[in-house]
């Protein structure tokens, strides 16, 4: 299962949990996403996606402004119709990310 199709996650941050709408496609070259979530919708960078025999590894990059402007690194596995991972902003603790993916997305 490929991390394509929308996902619920939640990141589990050291202010507290955030619910995040991911949202990822495939023009066939190249694979983009994006993230919604409270308050703003930004575009991911740098999506780098390796299919291993422990599942579908995905690491890309986001700025975010709210709650504050942070830089943030991701880094999950997807396994089927779940991911979970972690993501970091600079030398702040890392945070963990686990989601589903919608009901109805391939």
């Amino acid at each position: 299962m490929s991390i394509i199709g929308e996902w619920d996650v939640t990141i589990k941050t050291p202010i507290g949990s955030m619910a995040v709408v991911y949202s990822f496609t495939d023009d066939g070259s190249t694979v983009a996403g994006s993230a919604t979530g409270k308050d703003e919708t930004v575009p991911l960078r740098n999506i780098i996606v390796v299919n291993d025999a422990g599942g579908q590894r995905v690491t890309w990059q986001q700025s975010v402004t709210k709650p504050m402007r942070l830089n943030l690194d991701f880094d999950v596995v997807v396994d089927g119709d779940r991911l979970a991972g972690h993501s970091r902003a600079g030398r702040l603790p890392r945070s963990a990310v686990i989601g589903t993916r919608r009901r109805g997305q391939i």
